[in-house]
């Protein structure tokens, strides 16, 4: 059981929901050749588009992650909320963590250890490891966003009833899984 966040703070990201809400079972009753499944494909795909690159989300970003050379990345910022969780992170969990590339980790690492957010260090059993933790600088600027975010989530969440809520998130966690067994999908194919 997870316990409460602190009271004015959001949870950060945590581990991905793949797999919580398998897919697969209701693949079989979608036909887009169906209009009105067709109409809620081209709504949600449309949805999904303003998400990722609407016109108000470059503001969101601007106002969560700040502007001209002192603004953060997504990268930066996923990686900033995974090591304000615990003490140090191996680079490779970190990337296993994130769902990325070890050398796409690496770069965002690098970048939070360019700008003093993060700081990395040689494994104490092993030197050849690099492990990396947070600075005090990151945890401030880590708690900055986090408070920005907390008013952009309680804004969100109070278009949605108290009963809408959790079917909110309940759906969003069935979308990405979703997603992931696609892409599991097109990687076994391609094997």
């Amino acid at each position: 059981m997870l316990a409460a966040p602190p009271e004015g703070t959001i949870p950060t990201l945590g581990a991905p929901c793949r797999r919580l809400y398998p897919s697969v079972v209701m693949e079989s009753s979608v036909d887009l050749h169906q209009r009105d499944m067709y109409d809620l494909a081209v709504r949600i795909g449309a949805s999904w588009v303003q998400i990722r690159r609407g016109a108000a989300m470059g503001a969101i970003r601007d106002y969560l992650l700040g502007t001209g050379d002192e603004a953060l990345e997504q990268g930066q910022m996923d990686s900033l909320d995974l090591l304000a969780r615990q003490p140090s992170w191996r680079m490779s969990d970190l990337a296993e963590a994130l769902r990325i590339d070890p050398s796409t980790a690496t770069r965002a690492v690098q970048r939070l250890v360019a700008s003093g957010l993060a700081a990395r260090t040689p494994h104490d059993d092993d030197g050849r490891v690099v492990m990396v933790e947070i600075t005090d600088a990151g945890r401030s600027r880590h708690a900055d966003v986090s408070a920005r975010r907390g008013q952009l989530m309680t804004h969100m969440l109070g278009a949605f009833s108290h009963e809408e809520r959790p079917i909110l998130a309940d759906m969003l966690e069935r979308f990405v899984s979703a997603v992931d067994e696609f892409v599991d999908r097109l990687a076994d194919q391609q094997a």
